[in-house]
């Protein structure tokens, strides 16, 4: 008789723990962060179609990173939670606090679960309040922990870089467009080029925000355009670069400013991002 195969529960848990944080650092970045109005969020996502920042509730968003079938289930079940609880209640009790809880149940019960792989994901509800102080961010990991954040956060990526840049530059009471700059900036830290941090442009970018000046509702998405008249003031300097090949060459008047660099778009059909075992990372 063979003697049955052993592995401790420990390295169970562990082994666990390094598949989701992989394949959450194969996705792109995204922060959170608090400005004078509200709540800020910004995520690199090239994709127009797969959403990375939706709204929940009235008052209430969501973020995450990772792989999009995973973290699009948690999303509807929000929705629904809070729809239900909204209606069979009031929808005053329908909270950040009471989602972030929902999602660290079902977070936890399938990394702890014997038949099930982790999710890969990284998850943030967050709140606006009447006022700054009354701001709730809650962030969730893979193996359903909590945390309550302050300020700004950062998660999926290179999460070392961004964090950094933000603890040196963040500032409180920071308007919108300040804001939006200070998160992009941020975004391109991750991944640097060759020649320093890359250029993230409009069309890379997911960006809503939660504005407490808002009647109701207040998620509101930011278009392109918008994207386009706050960053286009943010072309950084840059030197006299070498002529590049006649093919390569920039459009005139665009000289001033670093053009993207890192891993190329996906092409227009494509949305996997991932290895391709389990859909797109985000």
């Amino acid at each position: 008789m063979t003697t049955p195969f052993y592995i401790s529960p420990e390295q169970i848990m562990k082994d666990k723990a390094d598949y989701a944080r992989k394949g959450i650092a194969r996705g792109r970045s995204a922060v959170v962060l608090q400005y004078d109005a509200g709540i800020l969020l910004v995520a690199e996502n090239w994709s127009p179609a797969l959403h990375k920042i939706s709204e929940i509730y009235d008052q209430i968003a969501f973020a995450a990173v990772g792989r999009y079938n995973e973290f699009e289930n948690l999303r509807i079940m929000g929705v629904r939670i809070a729809d239900l609880r909204g209606y069979s209640y009031d929808r005053r009790d329908v909270t950040a606090r009471g989602l972030a809880n929902a999602y660290a149940q079902t977070l936890g019960t399938i990394f702890s679960s014997a038949g099930e792989k982790p999710f890969e994901v990284e998850l943030v509800v967050a709140e606006v309040g009447d006022t700054a102080a009354d701001d709730q961010i809650y962030r969730l990991t893979y193996d359903g922990s909590v945390a309550d954040e302050h300020g700004w956060m950062v998660m999926g990526g290179q999460t070392e870089p961004i964090a950094a840049y933000l603890e040196q530059n963040y500032a409180e009471g920071l308007g919108v467009d300040d804001a939006i700059r200070l998160a992009v900036r941020a975004l391109g830290e991750g991944n640097p080029g060759t020649d320093g941090p890359r250029r993230i442009e409009a069309n890379q970018l997911e960006v809503a925000v939660l504005d407490r000046g808002r009647p109701t509702r207040k998620f509101k998405r930011l278009t392109r355009a918008r994207l386009e008249t706050v960053l286009g003031t943010d072309a950084p300097a840059a030197a006299p670069a070498a002529p590049a090949p006649a093919g390569d060459a920039a459009p005139a008047g665009d000289g001033a400013e670093r053009p993207a660099t890192g891993p190329q778009p996906p092409k227009p059909g494509e949305t996997s991002t991932g290895d391709g075992d389990g859909g797109p990372a985000l």
